[in-house]
């Protein structure tokens, strides 16, 4: 059983960047199909990036946030470029053993979740 770590949150201007990191343990990560999400105040939860066999991004963050995974330290990172207000929200990464494809943003298919790491972004 998997257990992650997300950090790298915190307080930027728009425009700025940065990088959220997901540690994991206990397994190892690339075995996982792991997806960033995220939920903003009075907002539904959001998928916003995932990695499995490929990469998928949501619409709104095309083209400004890159998924990557570094086998080596079993973590999965999310850079993000080009930051706008509407990116404020909790973001947690989430890991299941499964595939998911297309489905690669419907929350209730991952076992396992992150706690969250905070990111605001200043307009």
């Amino acid at each position: 059983e998997v257990q992650l770590v997300e950090s790298g949150g915190g307080l930027v201007q728009a425009g700025g960047a940065l990088r959220l990191s997901c540690a994991a343990s206990g397994d190892t990560i690339g075995d996982y199909s792991v997806t960033w999400f995220r939920q903003a105040p009075g907002k539904e939860l959001e998928g916003v990036s995932s990695l499995d066999d490929s990469t998928y991004y949501a619409d709104s963050v095309k083209g400004r946030f890159t998924i990557s995974r570094d086998v080596a330290k079993n973590r999965v990172y999310l850079q993000m470029n080009t930051l706008l207000p509407e990116d404020t929200a909790v973001y947690y990464c989430a890991a299941d053993p499964l595939l998911k494809a297309h489905g690669w943003a419907l929350a209730g298919l991952y076992d396992y979740w992150g706690q969250g790491t905070q990111v605001t972004v200043s307009s």
